[in-house]
């Protein structure tokens, strides 16, 4: 079986699923676990590398406008791997290769390669997708979706003692803000928060600075779309200018946390339930310990120290 993946969440899924020999190529953000970075990219982005964010937006809402499109398929090299399964995603219009580009290379490969579609929108569209990938290529889900779930009801249960869930809000960018969206509000539920301004199942949604004053959230999480730890910290500058920003309870708490967007929360592959347990000892830090092998979240005072 020949897989190409165009998006890293399948990517991770592919690997998770132990596939990842059968992968022949990836998109050009595919980089987990690092050894698909070694395999053939069949898309490029259109977006410039060293665009602002506010610039970012403006490309995005623009595309969003039109049919201009934000990445492009290498097709000779799509028609040289020959794949036998493309595993792509329709829920996000600015995150990958749009369906209607797939299937107009679809139409130019020789032979018909199964095209599996993933949509996820929670967890269990998460674990949906795993089987979908997993039944593409004739292979179970079954052993990495139990360990998945028992890790997020491990979470869950240790939630369940929270007598005060703090308030919440979720990030996932700066210029302009946007709330969390789909699984994002349900991470910070399972892990003990409210999320005020994010909705569970929905997308993410430009906000106004004033909706998260009013909120007067406890915690902040931003978690930028695509973003490392790195890229952030070049648009945190510009929270001093928001009215209010210095008097909101998790600014005054040092409570205000920056997740790599670009690894976690972002991408719904298995690496979503990392995320959980991320955001669960953020919020909890005595009740949910940190899992072996990952890195707490940054506080920003610490970023904004280094």
């Amino acid at each position: 079986m020949r897989i190409v993946s165009l998006l890293p969440s399948a990517t991770e899924i592919v690997c998770a699923l132990g596939l990842d020999d059968q992968l022949v190529g990836v998109s050009h953000e595919c980089d987990y676990p690092p050894k698909v970075q070694r395999l053939p990219k069949v898309t490029r982005t259109l977006i410039p590398t060293d665009a602002a964010s506010g610039e970012i937006d403006q490309l995005v809402s623009e595309q969003l406008k039109t049919t201009k499109a934000l990445y492009q398929l290498d097709l000779p090299l799509f028609k040289e791997l020959r794949p036998d399964v493309i595993v792509t995603q329709s829920l996000c219009d600015v995150c990958a290769v749009s369906p209607n580009d797939v299937q107009a290379a679809l139409a130019q490969l020789p032979g018909r390669p199964r095209i599996v579609n993933l949509e996820p929108q929670s967890l269990d569209g998460l674990f949906e997708a795993i089987r979908q990938v997993a039944s593409a290529v004739g292979v179970s889900a079954d052993g990495i979706i139990r360990h998945l779930r028992d890790r997020v009801e491990t979470v869950a249960m240790r939630s369940v003692g929270v007598s005060e869930r703090p308030r919440v809000t979720f990030l996932e960018w700066l210029d302009p803000p946007f709330s969390s969206g789909h699984w994002n509000p349900e991470l910070v539920r399972i892990a003990g928060g409210i999320e005020g301004l994010g909705k569970e199942g929905q997308p993410s949604r430009r906000l106004r600075w004033e909706e998260v004053y009013e909120w007067q959230p406890e915690v902040i999480v931003i978690a930028c779309c695509g973003f490392t730890v790195e890229r952030t910290r070049q648009d945190l500058a510009g929270l001093q200018s928001v009215a209010g920003w210095d008097t909101l309870p998790a600014v005054r708490a040092d409570r205000v946390y920056v997740a790599d967007g670009s690894q976690y929360f972002n991408r719904p592959g298995p690496r979503l339930v990392d995320s959980l347990e991320l955001l669960a000892h953020a919020l909890y830090p005595t009740m949910h310990p940190l899992p072996n092998g990952l890195s707490a979240l940054h506080r920003v005072s610490e970023l904004n120290g280094a």
